[in-house]
């Protein structure tokens, strides 16, 4: 048991703390502030201090629009360029030896999002799990996934994939500080939920990131998101475009932080209406921090061969239909307008597996599916064939859920990893029937969640994933496993690749 919540890390001593049952240090910097000359830059080293510095609240939220730093009913987190940290939570209980860490990366379409929402606390999982929990913060939007690099002077230059290389900073901060926290450095896991299972994926793809972890978990990834580097040019052109007409060096460095935010937000909607299915703001293959795109490296045997998690939810399309018509092609029309660019014969191979479509519910099934489930059994497969790979789909719905014809939707599957359902969402969820369901799949997510991160298997009873077999769980109440599961779907798919820019 630490002693005291105060440690010294490799940049200086840092004071959290102690509750009941864990301990927490909150914004803890694992880059300095990427302001001023470093502004698009690489993330660089934390300025040393001295004394104590206080870890026992959140600082900022990386820059996004207001409502994605929302914490709470009437809560938002300030956002700031200088938001490059990482929060801890350990158990206040003795350890006789290092613990399993499990770094959680938010998502939040590489645009929005907080580790300093309630439910990435971790605190559930890592007194259940006897595990060191570690969620952190990476620039967003245009300011960690716009590549202004062929801008760039001598002088004052621009680097590429910056949301990334702060991930790799992250963990390279774990490595050089969580023995000190009680953590392992050799048993480090990297889960994360729809663009933070993105990361996940993105992480295996890239070269700096060998040997930083040694797991990973990819919750409903968009799995064939990457910019080539062609689109990558025509994408900052535009953003630079929106944001006046100076020289490129001075918008960027010299125009304010929300300046920026607001002008590459209009061209990333711009984008999203004109090419359906197309996040913009994603990484780059800059041949060089990303060599390939993930899907590529993955499909090659480039990836790291190391154990995966990777899953789905059954309605992922429809939270986005409901809140954010825009950001996925859930609706007839958009769906026509992707498959113009798919290939000859598309749009009727695909739609002849949907029975029902145009019906907007089957719309609103196509368009999850294209986004997130086709990307991500391609990808299931293809490291199949060089690293155990462990499929799943979450198909549970509490009752209330289904009432309001919601279903087993976009990061549903968060509330039993981080064990909600004893908390305020959790409770709403089941107002109406569901919680020992509920229950019963949060006990199944994390018995096999934690044993992972201890092992690199889950239990036993979720057999790996091979093309021949295609074994996937499917967690509900009750749980079971099925072989290929919506095998005509998968099979229409086949071959249609993700929308591009240019």
């Amino acid at each position: 048991m630490l002693a005291s919540t105060d440690i010294e890390t490799s940049d200086g001593t840092v004071r959290g703390r102690r509750g009941r049952y864990v301990l927490r240090w909150r914004a803890l910097p694992y880059a300095a502030a990427p302001v001023g000359e470093w502004r698009f830059r690489a993330p660089q080293p934390v300025v040393p201090w001295t004394g104590v510095r206080d870890a026992t609240e959140f600082g900022f939220a990386a820059m996004q629009h207001r409502a994605g730093a929302r914490i709470g009913p009437r809560q938002y987190q300030p956002t700031s360029e200088d938001a490059l940290t990482l929060n801890v939570t350990a158990p206040a209980t003795p350890s006789a030896k290092p613990r399993p860490v499990m770094v959680f990366i938010h998502g939040g379409g590489y645009l929005l999002g907080t580790s300093a929402l309630g439910l990435y606390s971790g605190a559930r999982l890592a007194v259940r799990g006897d595990v060191i929990v570690v969620s952190i913060n990476y620039r967003l939007g245009v300011f960690g996934y716009v590549d202004f690099s062929e801008f760039g002077t001598a002088e004052r230059p621009f680097e590429s994939n910056l949301g990334l290389r702060d991930q790799v900073a992250a963990l390279r901060w774990v490595q050089r500080n969580i023995a000190a926290f009680g953590g392992d450095p050799g048993n480090v896991t990297v889960f994360g939920e729809s663009a933070g299972a993105h990361a996940v994926l993105a992480l295996y793809a890239t070269p700096e990131a060998k040997g930083l972890f040694h797991r990973g978990i990819a919750q409903s990834p968009p799995a064939d998101w990457a910019l080539s580097a062609e689109d990558a040019r025509v994408f900052a052109r535009r953003c630079l475009e929106a944001l006046g007409p100076d020289d490129a060096v001075r918008a960027l460095t010299e125009s304010s932080a929300n300046d920026i935010r607001k002008a590459s937000a209009r061209v990333i909607g711009q984008v999203m209406r004109e090419r359906p299915g197309l996040f913009p703001a994603c990484p780059v293959i800059d041949g060089d921090y990303l060599p390939q795109s993930p899907l590529d490296a993955f499909a090659e045997g480039r990836a790291h061969r190391l154990p995966l998690i990777i899953g789905t939810c059954r309605d992922e399309g429809v939270l986005f239909d409901r809140f954010a018509a825009d950001a996925l092609p859930t609706r007839p029309e958009r769906l026509r307008r992707l498959f113009e660019y798919a290939g000859e014969n598309a749009e009727s191979r695909v739609t002849a597996a949907y029975p029902g479509y145009p019906e907007q519910r089957v719309a609103v099934r196509m368009g999850g599916d294209y986004v997130f489930w086709r990307p991500s059994v391609a990808l299931m497969a293809a490291h199949s064939r060089y690293a155990p790979t462990y499929a799943y789909r979450y198909d549970f719905a509490p009752r209330a859920l289904r009432l309001a014809g919601v279903g087993a939707t976009h990061a549903t599957d968060l509330i039993p990893v981080f064990g909600a359902v004893d908390g305020p969402l959790g409770r709403l969820l089941t107002a109406a029937g569901g919680r020992r369901g509920l229950q019963t799949v949060t006990r199944q997510f994390q018995d096999n969640w934690l044993e992972f991160a201890r092992t690199g298997a889950p239990l036993p009873s979720w057999p790996a994933y091979t093309e021949d077999r295609r074994s996937t769980l499917i967690i509900d109440s009750p749980t079971r496993l099925e072989h290929d599961p919506d095998h005509a779907k998968r099979l229409a798919w086949q071959g249609i690749t993700a929308a591009t820019l240019t």
